[in-house]
């Protein structure tokens, strides 16, 4: 490999986005015998893991820039210690979530500036850029009917919350088309798999 990729995972919960990362990681390692990192926000190892638990299953309230703040404390510990050693060892890093995220979820689903959101995202990952975003795209309605009833205090936020954040999704991948690609994921896995690993291959 002359470089290294660093591929990002979004879509509203129960999307099928970490099924669909794993999948991809098979298919780099197995197929075209690369190295691959996968990582995740919020979540990524050691420290992360610790935001993570505070983010999604904190029993008192949690102000939305509160909530906001912890993610981007988790992202810019992912990427100083995962992501830019990986890039730069020449591997494909894949992550579950990165700052579109928060522009959704943080932006428009709770409300908060974009522009701000945008300009401290820029400050915790020291500008780095995925070089590709998939948002697999699926209704709200499946996307609750997937989760259940055993939801995490961000997914339990309801209907409206999601649309605003699907919504979101959909407004970012109009603006940066080149970066953002939407695919459908209301299909079979295999189908949406094929997607994906055509947009990857594009890359080299």
């Amino acid at each position: 490999m002359k470089r290294g990729f660093f591929i990002t995972f979004e879509g509203i919960d129960g999307c099928g986005k970490t099924t669909q990362m794993d999948l991809l990681a098979d298919y780099l390692r197995d197929v075209k015998d690369v190295p691959v990192i996968e990582t995740r926000e919020p979540g990524a190892r050691g420290l992360g893991e610790k935001i993570r638990e505070l983010l999604l299953h904190y029993e008192g309230e949690v102000s939305p820039q509160s909530e906001m703040f912890l993610f981007l404390a988790d992202r810019a510990q992912n990427i100083e210690t995962i992501v830019n050693p990986a890039v730069q060892a020449r591997k494909y890093v894949l992550c579950d979530r990165h700052t579109d995220s928060t522009v959704a979820y943080q932006g428009y689903g709770r409300g908060l500036d974009i522009e701000e959101i945008n300009m401290l995202n820029s400050i915790a990952t020291r500008h780095r850029i995925p070089d590709l975003t998939i948002v697999i795209d699926i209704d709200v309605q499946t996307s609750l009917s997937r989760l259940g009833k055993d939801t995490d205090r961000i997914e339990s936020e309801g209907v409206d919350f999601l649309n605003s954040v699907r919504n979101g999704y959909l407004t970012m991948a109009k603006m940066e088309p080149d970066r953002i690609k939407v695919v459908n994921g209301m299909r079979s896995i295999e189908e949406i798999q094929k997607d994906i690993i055509k947009l990857v291959n594009d890359l080299d």
